[in-house]
């Protein structure tokens, strides 16, 4: 957790030049939208349990 908080502006271009020029330009926006899409869902699955949880406890 540490590495994370120590994160500043210039680290977080320095990271981006390094992903654009590791997967190249043309494919980020389509990287970006499969983790988004991850994200939505990994979001969803969390969400799912309470509710099951508060529709047994009613």
């Amino acid at each position: 957790m540490g590495v994370l908080q120590n994160l500043t502006g210039w680290h977080a271009l320095i990271l981006l030049a390094v992903v654009a020029l590791f997967f190249g330009a043309t494919r980020l926006p389509a990287l970006a939208k499969s983790a988004g899409r991850s994200l939505h869902l990994f979001r969803s699955e969390l969400r799912e349990p309470e509710e099951q949880r508060a529709e047994s406890e009613q």
